[in-house]
């Protein structure tokens, strides 16, 4: 079986969730014998590129628009692969790839992964919500990546007659093991006593509410990735004089790793449903750590179950976030005692090969 996979952005050229999650299921699927060849787009155009036993084809982009990327040489790349394929593997949302479905009229079993509603262009929805419908309507069948997503999406619940659950997973094995050294740097520099955000820095992850809940506090807060808001964000730490929070942008995955390993908590104050999962949540789940959310009815509060393996607390309040930090930090043994329990959660319920069978399962039940 062969699946074409396509999304705007893909590793190693962008570091995020959904790019994680394709590399993932990916590599994984290869190896239950599934040929995938991904198609993405690209500041520069590049030869096809084996990557983790799938193939990677980036087609150039020629300009960008409200976060949606536009690519002539995407719509001949898409066309052509698409023949070769026995099913094509959708990532929602991104409209320009509802665009190229229709305009090569694909006759092939289609899948579609709903990683997230469009949230914040609400003007462009109003234009696009026509060829939104057309497209989820015709897709064979869509997956939500949790039951919370898919319980408090007004889009999902239309389409819920060939709608199913397959939660994100990822493979802890295919994580670098960090060196005693990278360990031991890192220890010296911040501690290994501190709250970790990994991620990329966008209007949703609620760090500006982070940073006003860490003000008249002494927890060290450590921040690992860059984006749009990094500039906005160093600002208001500087404005409120935070001295205990730290900004370490993009780091090698072998320091990220390392600071995962250290953190006491991780702290993920996403405050709008554009965050729909959270895959650096659940890697604070994977490395045993207590989390700190907030309750957005997303796949946020499916990783972190409240009192159990951390905390949630509402959405855009200070206050909540502080103390709930303010707990955490001074009952370690109910901080040890989540992060068990997160850690077992995450074996339980969140594992790549789960993933990835649950997958294979869905592409052999279409394509017949």
């Amino acid at each position: 079986m062969r699946v074409l996979s396509f999304y705007k952005t893909a590793l190693p050229d962008s570091v995020g969730g959904v790019e994680q999650v394709i590399s993932q299921l990916s590599r994984g699927a290869n190896k239950l014998g599934v040929e995938v060849d991904i198609l993405t787009t690209s500041t520069h155009a590049v030869p096809p590129q084996k990557i983790d036993g799938y193939m990677l084809h980036r087609a150039k982009l020629d300009i960008h628009i409200a976060s949606t990327s536009f690519s002539m040489a995407a719509v001949s790349m898409f066309a052509s692969l698409s023949k070769k394929a026995d099913l094509i593997h959708y990532h929602f949302p991104w409209p320009f790839m509802d665009m190229v479905h229709f305009l090569t009229r694909v006759k092939k079993p289609t899948l579609l992964t709903y990683h997230s509603d469009i949230i914040r262009q609400k003007n462009l929805l109003r234009v696009y919500r026509p060829l939104k419908s057309a497209f989820l309507n015709n897709v064979n069948h869509i997956v939500a990546t949790s039951p919370n997503y898919f319980a408090t999406s007004d889009v999902l619940t239309k389409f819920k007659e060939k709608v199913s659950v397959i939660p994100i997973g990822l493979d802890k094995n295919s994580y670098l093991t960090p060196s005693s050294e990278r360990l031991e740097y890192w220890r010296t520099l911040v501690g290994d006593r501190f709250f970790l955000f990994v991620g990329v820095l966008r209007y949703y992850k609620g760090l500006h509410i982070l940073m006003e809940a860490a003000q008249g506090t002494d927890y060290p807060i450590v921040i690992i990735g860059a984006g749009p808001i990094e500039l906005e964000l160093k600002a208001q730490a500087s404005r409120l004089g935070l001295n205990n929070v730290h900004f370490l942008g993009r780091l090698p995955e072998e320091d990220k790793v390392a600071l995962l390993a250290l953190c006491y908590s991780v702290v993920f104050p996403s405050h709008l449903r554009s965050e729909a999962f959270g895959v650096s949540l659940l890697e604070g789940a994977m490395y045993g750590k207590p989390m700190i959310s907030s309750e957005i009815g997303t796949g946020t509060t499916f990783i972190n179950i409240a009192d159990e393996t951390g905390l949630v607390v509402p959405p855009g309040d200070p206050l909540a976030l502080r103390n709930a930090m303010y707990r955490l930090w001074n009952n370690p043994q109910l901080a040890a005692e989540m992060g068990k329990k997160a850690e077992a959660r995450y074996w339980q319920n969140f594992t790549a090969d789960q993933m990835v069978q649950s997958y294979v399962d869905l592409y052999k039940s279409l394509v017949k």
